[in-house]
């Protein structure tokens, strides 16, 4: 019960952390934010489990386990429901459109405001967005819901694991604990693979679905202005955790030693000694007797120790490298399939979960199996880990090969006097078909011309008259269309994805193989980590690697390649109340070179630095096989003397006795 209940409590923390990588974009575009922050968001789960984990971890062990576990479970709920929070606090979503929404309105607005200055505030903004919005519109500060939100979860699943794995280690027999926490493990691996179909389920759905009429949305999945119902995923995250914390509080605080273990290891009398003696949870009561003081004393010199190890610090220093490319390839993986590809995040986070989180996890498996075939020592798990992800670093090579254009945006990546030769110079939106018009530069409410062109608004096209509503209307006489001919242009950006859904497939094929091959190293690699160092410097040796991993990868990766993800954005979108808000289009250049260039870097850096870390281990293995020669030998040498003094002794007594059975009182003395 408690190994399902376990099992229920991995699923539902998987599930809505990745959820929350899916929602990325969706948070961007509610909340007007940009990439960096939503890094800060995304790292800030790491930052609420450091704050407790050490407490969680000693404290935790001695009290009632499950009920601490449930306690986190519930802890983890409530900040899943706190990031959702703000959705029914700051009101409906609105973009920028031009397009009507009265079906039976017989008005026909024109974009292109021709002469009407006095329409117009003093910062060039339409007259539909007035000053006074501003005041019931604070979205300036709702993602802090989100942040905090995410700490609470990342504080609610600090028991779950140490406590968990401890439980079951401490009551199950030896041959099953094994494969209750392999289970476990497994299920942790389907979690994510939900959450990214949730993701993709809740990416369809329009934010504000219930509170409007969905005929008056005129914006697709497609568009950049588009934000799903994130908060929909988070409330089903919220209650599956809320209900995985139900079973533990009524399994016990420990579980009796089973019987048969007892009785194939342990005669009657024994039996009855076990059964009567403290519990297995006190197996270490020596050490536990010492007190706090003398372990503080003893912790520095340990760790000063383990620091000193120096194939265990080049693997921290490698592992740590290595995760900051993974974790920041992994976090913005589905937004660079969206803005690179021109996907929605729908199908993104859809093709994530059900491509490439099955392949990681076959991956992982397969090491798990490569180790054992092969039977691999120390070296080989190295020499498997370093090959596996210098294969996957050659393949991730041929992303580089796999661009496709940036759309066609008048203004933006094109210029209005040169319509057929893409350019990411600064352009200017405004030109000779739209001086008249007196159009701002800070909307973004894309149409496509009939020319094939996308422009930045109805009104930067120049068009002066509007027929029809919603998804339906259709813009007139619009002077920076074409000269002569249809001078119309609808909403949205143009199609444009011939090349792009030629390429995408071979995309997909190498993801999946590079994730397959990199992950194949995972299980060998943590292997590594176990057997390189010493037996009494095993605990810290794992705790201090969680530990560095988390604060020196997961929590700067997602901020600083956020922030270098932002120095490619070509367009931003405007907050209602002044500022910079989401990005609307990026440099697709720019942004495969910025994001896999620095997802290799990493790589490559950690590369050199294995360099020296295999001659150190090389060395150690010499030394640590010289060591036990001499060993061996002097404990030889030792045994033969002792041997010899055994036979002098024999020897003497023999004598000893035969000279007393001489004597008369011989008898008596033997």
């Amino acid at each position: 019960m408690f190994l399902v209940a376990l099992s229920f409590a991995y699923f539902a923390k998987a599930l809505s952390g990745s959820y929350m990588k899916s929602t990325i974009t969706q948070l961007e575009r509610r909340f007007d934010i940009p990439s960096y922050l939503i890094g800060v968001i995304d790292g800030s789960f790491e930052i609420g489990n450091l704050l407790v984990i050490a407490f969680v971890s000693y404290f935790g062990a001695k009290l009632h386990r499950p009920k601490i576990i449930a306690m986190g479970c519930v802890l983890m709920s409530v900040g899943t429901f706190i990031i959702a929070l703000p959705h029914f606090i700051i009101g409906c979503y609105k973009f920028e459109t031009s397009v009507r929404l009265v079906v039976n309105s017989s008005h026909n607005s024109s974009p292109c405001r021709g002469g009407s200055t006095v329409e117009l505030t003093q910062d060039d903004r339409p007259p539909q967005v007035p000053s006074t919005s501003c005041d019931g519109d604070s979205n300036l500060s709702m993602w802090i819901y989100v942040l905090l939100g995410n700490v609470l979860r990342g504080i609610g699943e600090t028991p779950v694991q140490p406590l968990g794995i401890s439980y079951i280690d401490d009551f199950a027999t030896e041959e099953n604990a094994a494969l209750y926490v392999g289970c476990v493990q497994t299920i942790s691996v389907v979690g994510p693979v939900f959450g990214y179909l949730l993701g993709s389920l809740c990416a369809k759905i329009y934010v504000d679905i219930g509170f409007v009429k969905m005929e008056t949305i005129t914006i697709t999945p497609a568009d950049a202005r588009w934000v799903g119902a994130w908060w929909l995923g988070y409330l089903i995250a919220g209650i599956i955790t809320l209900l995985s914390a139900i079973p533990f509080w009524f399994l016990p605080r420990s579980l009796p030693i089973p019987g048969s273990q007892l009785s194939k290891q342990c005669n009657q009398e024994q039996t009855s000694f076990i059964k009567d003696s403290p519990h297995p949870k006190n197996k270490y009561q020596a050490e536990e007797r010492i007190s706090f003081i003398e372990m503080a004393k003893d912790f520095i010199p340990t760790l000063r120790t383990l620091l000193g190890h120096p194939v265990y610090l080049i693997y921290l220093c490698v592992t740590v490298i290595q995760l900051n490319s993974l974790i920041g390839m992994v976090t913005y993986k589905p937004k660079y399939i969206e803005q690179h590809f021109r996907q929605s995040a729908s199908k993104a986070n859809f093709l994530m979960g059900v491509i490439n989180i099955p392949a990681v996890a076959l991956g992982m498996f397969s090491g798990g199996v490569l180790m054992k075939r092969l039977k691999l020592n120390i070296m080989g798990a190295a020499k498997v880990a370093f090959g596996t992800s210098l294969i996957g670093y050659i393949l991730s090579l041929f992303f580089f090969a796999m661009s496709c254009e940036n759309a066609k945006v008048a203004g933006v990546t094109l210029s209005y006097h040169s319509m057929n030769q893409l350019s990411y110079d600064k352009h200017s939106v405004f030109t000779g078909c739209n001086s008249d018009c007196l159009c701002s530069s800070s909307e973004w409410d894309p149409v496509c011309g009939e020319n094939g062109i996308t422009y930045v608004s109805p009104c930067l096209a120049g068009c002066t008259t509007s027929t029809g509503s919603g998804k339906n209307t259709v813009f007139s006489n619009c002077s920076c269309v074409g000269v002569a001919g249809n001078l119309t242009a609808s909403p949205g950006h143009c199609p444009e994805k011939d090349d792009c859904d030629r390429m995408f497939p071979y995309f997909l094929a190498l993801s999946v193989i590079t994730s397959f091959i990199i992950s194949l190293g995972g299980t060998p690699s943590y292997m590594f980590l176990i057997r390189c160092i010493t037996p009494q410097l095993k605990s810290l040796a794992l705790g201090f690697h969680a530990l560095a991993t988390r604060t020196l990868a997961g929590i700067p990766a997602p901020i600083y390649f956020g922030a270098i993800i932002d120095t490619t954005c070509l367009k931003w979108g405007q907050k209602r109340c002044g500022g910079l808000g989401a990005c609307r289009i990026y440099n697709t250049t720019a942004y495969r070179i910025a994001y896999l260039g620095l997802t290799l870097s990493l790589r490559t850096i950690s590369f050199i630095i294995c360099i020296p870390g295999f001659i150190l281990l090389s060395r150690q293995l010499e030394e640590e096989e010289k060591s036990s020669i001499r060993e061996a030998l002097s404990n030889g040498g030792t045994e033969l003397e002792a041997l010899r003094k055994d036979e002098f002794v024999v020897q003497k007594s023999d004598q000893t006795v035969h000279t007393s059975g001489n004597g008369t009182d011989g008898h008596g003395r033997l």
